[in-house]
């Protein structure tokens, strides 16, 4: 004798939305769920779309974290740091994943709608830039692609007037005592991080004395952990465009692999990879 079906509102569950808000309504799952509007007859360019706006609502969180960890840096509240810095090496680590899911997309089908992405591509990311600027990695020649949006060019631009997560570091470091050089301490905030001897010498004596020094210790693993996974996601990017249109030009103008080939060779945290070959 079977069972009879399984009904949920036996056990409590509401089933009643019609005044109440529901899970749709609590994520606003109309709106994400509809915003996917191919421009071809090409079966593979929902996947092309998707990826590319789940990576976005990665970073959105990626964002959330970044600018709370440095605002707990800034305040030298460093343990609450190494909470969201983790999440962030998390979230990069789903960005790396989902690589593995466009690549079971062949040149072939790429192919078959490239041409309607018109000049569009990720090269374009406002929110992959402000990720970069808040890390650390600044050009300011990296705005012009969103000149037509002086709202994004705005929020660029505001982002390049605060210290970059890398710099608190700095500073913290340099207010608990580490001895650091005014350059490295008044470098303006618009510009890259550059290495430099006195933040090196400070992490080597964080390292050959970790117990005495635990707080930044785990706060330079933290740090060394994001960098490995952004590291990673960068190359599994390069990876993935390669085997998709080999050395071809980006959708929008760039050398394509090339360009991003000489990505991989920016250190975000300069002083934490250079230190190991010197302990």
């Amino acid at each position: 004798m079977s069972n009879p079906p399984y009904d949920p509102a036996t056990d409590g569950a509401e089933v009643n939305f019609e005044k109440k808000m529901s899970y749709t309504d609590y994520l606003g799952l109309d709106k994400i769920l509809n915003a996917q509007n191919p421009l071809s007859e090409s079966h593979d360019e929902m996947l092309f779309i998707i990826q590319h706006q789940t990576s976005e609502l990665w970073m959105r969180l990626a964002l959330h974290e970044l600018y709370a960890a440095r605002d707990a840096i800034k305040n030298d509240h460093l343990p609450p740091a190494f909470k969201m810095l983790a999440r962030i090496s998390k979230i990069f680590e789903q960005l790396n994943s989902a690589w593995d899911v466009l690549r079971t997309m062949t040149p072939s089908e790429y192919t078959d709608f490239r041409d309607d992405l018109g000049q569009s591509s990720g090269f374009q990311s406002h929110q992959y830039r402000l990720c970069e600027f808040v890390i650390g990695n600044r050009n300011k020649a990296m705005l012009k692609p969103h000149a037509h949006r002086p709202d994004l060019v705005e929020s660029l631009e505001n982002e390049l007037t605060l210290p970059s997560l890398y710099q608190e570091v700095i500073f913290s470091m340099a207010r608990a005592g580490f001895s650091i050089s005014q350059e490295a301490l008044h470098r303006e905030s618009a510009e890259s991080h550059v290495h430099d001897a006195s933040v090196e010498l400070a992490w080597k004596d964080i390292y050959e004395n970790p117990e005495a020094n635990w707080q930044f210790y785990e706060l330079g693993e933290k740090l060394v952990d994001f960098e490995d996974y952004f590291r990673r996601w960068r190359f599994n990017h390069v990876t993935t465009v390669e085997r998709i249109i080999g050395f071809k030009h980006g959708t929008g103008g760039t050398a394509g692999v090339s360009y991003l080939k000489r990505m991989l060779t920016v250190e975000l945290f300069p002083e934490l990879w250079s230190v190991r070959t010197v302990l």
